[in-house]
């Protein structure tokens, strides 16, 4: 009779242990899922009208929404994305050239901003004519051929990196001041003027950059920069407000270890590009379930 009241006991305190354990595991299961939780969901992705950057943000938020965040996408001139970045306005923006392009606005903000790391390191500013404008071959020609293109170069906003660089350098650094002016306005305009002057064959010298589906739509060339004014080449970087990693780190993590090959980008600008107004984030989302190899692995972690 002891006996039994005695193993009776020994099993009661083995069940008790046992629960224990069970219910111990099972809070450090849900303590685990919670932390995983813990991502921020709601985030805020500024983009300026530069077609990498539509594409790409694009992408992004179509992926996120199937992930479960809920994106709002903000289009601002570059000037307003640092600055909304550096109030805490924007979380993310993706579309940061880096060292020369927007080094005005990084030497600025940087110490409210964080540096997600570089997704394209081939990105080029250039000035560009289409390739039957036969005796223009390089900015040193553009002077003694300014009459050509009516005294203008076609250029985009007025707050890009860009027309600074054009303004600033280029102008003077190839005598150009008093021959050419830099007509501002903005990308879409740049690009309409492009598109009609080459199907009237008129002569038109713009700004441009690469990345851009323009080189794969038309027949471009760029001009040559013997003084290289227009700078070298540059990374494009992915940018977070301060604390954006304490608060994203999955997405964080993915925005620092994606990358995009000219063929990657180039297919995800023509498909943004060939969308109906309105429907780009659409396409975005029909060309990830086209490369879905590349966004699993992309977007991996989230």
């Amino acid at each position: 009779m002891r006996t039994s009241k005695r193993l009776s006991r020994i099993f009661a305190v083995g069940a008790a242990v046992t629960a224990l354990v069970g219910l111990t595991a099972a809070c450090g299961g849900r303590e685990s899922q919670s932390n995983n939780s813990q991502e921020a969901k709601s985030v805020t992705i500024g983009y300026i009208n530069w077609d990498e950057d539509v594409a790409l943000t694009n992408l992004y938020q179509a992926v996120l929404e199937e992930k479960g965040y809920k994106v709002k996408t903000q289009m601002l001139d570059v000037g307003p994305i640092y600055a909304g970045l550096a109030k805490g306005d924007v979380d993310l923006y993706l579309d940061s050239w880096l060292p020369a392009t927007h080094k005005q606005y990084w030497d600025q903000y940087k110490d409210k901003l964080e540096d997600l790391g570089v997704w394209y390191d081939n990105a080029t500013l250039n000035l560009a004519v289409p390739d039957y404008v036969s005796d223009v071959n390089s900015l040193a020609d553009l002077k003694d051929k300014a009459s050509m293109f009516g005294g203008k170069i076609t250029g985009i906003e007025a707050s890009a990196g860009e027309t600074g660089i054009v303004q600033k350098n280029a102008i003077p650094q190839y005598g150009l001041d008093g021959a050419m002016t830099l007509q501002n306005s903005s990308t879409t305009a740049m690009l309409a003027a492009l598109d009609s002057s080459i199907k009237a064959k008129k002569p038109i010298v713009v700004t441009l950059w690469h990345p851009h589906w323009a080189y794969s739509r038309y027949q471009l060339k760029d001009l040559k920069d013997p003084k290289g004014a227009m700078g070298k080449g540059e990374q494009i970087h992915a940018l977070g407000r301060k604390g954006f990693e304490k608060d994203f780190p999955a997405l964080a993590g993915v925005a620092k270890k994606l990358k995009m090959s000219d063929e990657d980008l180039g297919s995800l600008e023509d498909a943004i590009q060939k969308a109906p107004k309105g429907q780009e984030k659409t396409a975005a989302k029909q060309w990830a379930d086209q490369h879905k190899q590349f966004v699993d692995q992309a977007f991996a972690g989230l």
